[in-house]
């Protein structure tokens, strides 16, 4: 699943179709799903250019004269722009491209394009989406704002659940929370206020730490937990056999010897 790390990927890729102008957009019944009625993007954007790209999370953000182009990628969601993607460790990587998958096509006047290959159907394209909604983005995160985000409603949820709450921290998902907590020691399923001080700043250190280690790898699926996330998996740093559990709605490892 594409997190925070492969929509900066796909942001970097995108600045690639920057000041060209947009000959023509289709967008999929699945992918404009969310848009309002009179709203389509096909009827908006053609004539105009992107300006900037952006991104909030997991949320790609395409400025234009006009309104925004937001890109969401669901579970599967991939960016290619004139044939060339970004990243190809995917489930579905452009080794696995087929046009049937491809949910909305931004063509150029140049004749190149910007697509969105989707095999889950989940992703989706959205003018002006709200970025109000979101929380603030985990590669800035300030040590305020993830203390606020972890008080947020007196005790909260478990640690990986509120880590996972896109309106309070926008762009972690369920491989970096893993590894996030891993690293920092700390049980998934605590409650947020059940950290002390020092906790919390360790758990914040390791979000923005683990945030930009993982980028220069290569992606969410590179962190050091990844290869014992199986049955019989165990602990890279004590040889202990990890747990498995549903812990905010996701499939959850963490080791019981040294995340407390």
């Amino acid at each position: 699943m594409p997190e925070i790390l492969e929509i900066e990927y796909y942001r970097l890729l995108a600045e690639g179709a920057l000041e060209r102008e947009i000959a023509s957009v289709h967008v999929d019944r699945y992918a404009g799903k969310m848009n309002t009625p009179g709203l389509r993007p096909a009827d908006i954007f053609p004539g105009l250019s992107f300006l900037t790209a952006r991104r909030k999370g997991k949320l790609l953000l395409l400025d234009t004269e006009g309104p925004t182009f937001g890109m969401r990628f669901g579970m599967t969601g991939g960016l290619l722009l004139d044939g060339l993607a970004t990243i190809d460790r995917l489930e579905y990587g452009p080794g696995r491209y087929e046009d049937k998958w491809v949910r909305a096509s931004v063509t150029f006047v140049d004749g190149g394009s910007l697509l969105l290959h989707d095999p889950r159907r989940l992703g989706r394209i959205l003018v002006d989406p709200d970025e109000d909604a979101l929380g603030p983005d985990g590669f800035t995160l300030t040590l305020k704002e993830f203390r606020e985000a972890l008080t947020a409603r007196g005790e909260g949820p478990a640690l990986k659940a509120r880590l996972l709450d896109q309106s309070k921290i926008a762009g972690v998902g369920n491989l970096l929370a893993d590894e996030m907590l891993w690293r920092a020691a700390l049980d998934p399923r605590r409650g947020c206020a059940t950290l002390n001080d020092a906790e919390t700043k360790r758990l914040h250190r390791h979000v923005r730490s683990t945030l930009t280690q993982l980028f220069d790898r290569g992606g969410s699926h590179t962190g050091d937990l990844m290869a014992e996330r199986h049955p019989g998996g165990a602990c890279p740093k004590d040889g202990q056999a990890l747990f498995r559990d549903t812990v905010g709605g996701r499939t959850t490892w963490w080791c019981p010897k040294h995340q407390k």
